[in-house]
């Protein structure tokens, strides 16, 4: 049977790439929905710029964590379910952008990078959130990969980036269906043109399909955070496959 939620029942989630944009504003929402949120990121200083902040006084754990390493994955993980004793909610966040320059010119070195963060590291982590959730009492829990609109339609020059959304989706799609034997709810955010570092940019003009350079809207990253912990709120016998949340005027439906 699936798990109802109740105030008694401890909340307890892990936000990957915590430390800045989608992920910190996520994980600070969600701090201040009142869930304990282990912060995992490669630099340990901004999660414990959150972590330390007296508002989340014993519900924030921050650790340092390279996603596409499987075992520091699998370390961390573990060490979440130590601390917290179990785990409810994975938002699976961290990610890379595209490397410079036209795909031509990459090495193999900089195509492995983006897989190794934006694909690699989402299957590990989905892989050892799994392995917990289905494990622990009460069973089940709730997975939210961070997608993009490149997920559903590319920008030029992004074929790193948009080859690992793309694949993201797959995951989603496998892992909501593998995830109703154990009462793991399994959905995705598609996130367009959220203010951080990652899409800053877009305000002073990037390349459009049709050859232009024009700036685009931009909306508060904090938005795209309680779009998360809406998601996470859900009792598990409600999921949302696919949750777009994008600047209302960005070039999206009908890019090209």
């Amino acid at each position: 049977m699936i798990r109802q939620e109740d105030a008694n029942t401890p909340r307890v989630g892990i936000v990957t790439g915590a430390g800045s944009g989608i992920g910190r504003a996520a994980a600070i929402e969600l701090l201040r929905d009142g869930w304990s949120i282990a912060l995992l990121g490669r630099r340990r200083e901004p999660l414990l710029e959150i972590a330390q902040t007296r508002e989340f006084a014993g519900r924030a754990l921050a650790l340092s964590c390279d996603v596409s390493d499987a075992d520091a994955v699998a370390t961390s993980f573990d060490a979440v379910v130590a601390h917290f004793g179990r785990l409810d909610l994975l938002f699976n966040n961290a990610g890379v952008g595209n490397p410079p320059g036209p795909f031509a010119t990459w090495t193999p070195q900089q195509w492995r990078g983006v897989v190794g963060v934006n694909l690699d590291g989402m299957f590990f982590c989905l892989q050892r959130a799994f392995r917990i959730m289905s494990a622990q009492t009460p069973r089940g829990g709730r997975i939210i990969n961070n997608g993009s609109l490149s997920a559903w339609a590319p920008r030029p020059n992004s074929i790193a980036y948009t080859a690992t959304k793309h694949a993201v989706t797959g995951l989603t799609r496998s892992a909501s269906l593998d995830g109703r034997p154990h009462d793991i709810a399994v959905g995705q955010i598609d996130v367009g043109n959220a203010h951080s570092a990652l899409a800053s940019a877009m305000a002073h003009g990037v390349p459009q399909a049709n050859g232009t350079i024009a700036a685009e809207p931009l909306i508060d990253v904090a938005i795209v955070g309680r779009s998360v912990a809406y998601l996470a709120s859900l009792p598990l016998e409600a999921n949302v496959l696919f949750h777009t949340v994008m600047a209302t005027k960005m070039p999206f439906v009908g890019r090209g």
